[in-house]
């Protein structure tokens, strides 16, 4: 009995690790794109990492033919989602995106719905679901998300002090 709960521990730990093997990187690189973090410096990026593994390591035996990747996607774009307010950018923030990140001038919901749609290809109505949008809300956040990045704002231009203005 001892050796086939072992059996299977071991089996578990060596699919799980393959799992990590082939995903950790573009879940990465997701969590780094929420975050808008420099990708050296992305320590935020590498806790919703962890948090979203761990969270697929706890339900690995109950999967049952379920995508792995997708789960840990969903939990980092919640997790990201639920944390956003307090980490990034509401009242309580301590934290900024990265200034020279592309998606810094965007909010953390565009961020992360430009994210899912662009980056990972998941539709907008499992988009929709997944954060309990409207469809046509998830459609207007990303589209004014791709036009953002499209058509930055411009940064207003500096005074020039002392200058004075021509006689018409």
């Amino acid at each position: 009995m001892r050796d086939r709960q072992a059996f299977r521990d071991a089996r578990r730990a060596r699919e799980f690790e393959a799992f990590v093997a082939g995903a950790a990187g573009r879940l990465l690189h997701a969590a780094t794109l929420l975050t808008a973090e420099a990708p050296d410096a992305n320590p935020r990026a590498r806790r919703l990492l962890i948090r979203a593994l761990a969270h697929t390591y706890a339900c690995w035996d109950r999967l049952h033919g379920e995508d792995p990747y997708d789960m840990a996607r969903q939990f980092l774009a919640l997790r990201f989602a639920n944390s956003a307010w307090h980490e990034y950018g509401g009242p309580l923030s301590r934290t900024r995106p990265h200034p020279r990140s592309a998606l810094a001038v965007l909010t953390p919901r565009e961020r992360l719905i430009l994210v899912l749609r662009l980056y990972e290809g998941v539709a907008e109505e499992q988009t929709a679901a997944l954060l309990g949008l409207p469809t046509e809300r998830v459609h207007v956040l990303c589209e004014r998300a791709t036009a953002t990045l499209l058509h930055p704002p411009r940064k207003a231009a500096p005074r020039v002090v002392g200058a004075e203005v021509a006689p018409s």
